[in-house]
């Protein structure tokens, strides 16, 4: 569903991820401006795609569940809107706990959604929980 709603990863780095979605018919509500379905979906990603690139390959395998998330709107979104998470050195630990321990962990990624004039139309916390998986 975000690759039809045109959700588009545009960079990814250990620590930071940056995801796009573009205001259009398909991503509009009735206010005329974009569904926050889309703009969940868009910065779900961009904290997703942080967690998976530094659990991949991870051994032992690492299980991970969004458990919880909330967002605040604080502008209109219309144009093109980029969702921007920078929490990768703070997973990296959390996994390197949970790989220590073995117990689940659940902490909170933060993606910010920024519009083409660079103002903040949405913040978005997902809960996410993170679990070494046993041999």
């Amino acid at each position: 569903m975000a690759f039809i709603a045109g959700v588009r990863t545009r960079s990814l780095t250990d620590n930071t991820a940056v995801v796009t979605i573009k205001y259009r018919w398909l991503t509009q509500n009735p206010f005329r401006s974009m569904y926050f379905a889309c703009q969940s979906m868009a910065a779900e990603m961009s904290t997703g795609l942080l967690v998976m690139n530094h659990t991949y390959e991870s051994q032992p395998a690492i299980s991970m569940l969004i458990v919880k998330n909330s967002a605040v709107y604080t502008k209109k979104a219309t144009g093109k809107i980029t969702f921007t998470c920078n929490d990768g050195n703070h997973i990296a630990s959390i996994i390197a706990q949970t790989k220590q321990t073995g117990e689940g962990i659940t902490t909170d990624l933060r993606s910010v959604g920024t519009d083409e004039a660079g103002d903040t139309v949405a913040e978005f916390i997902f809960t996410w929980s993170l679990k070494a998986k046993s041999k």
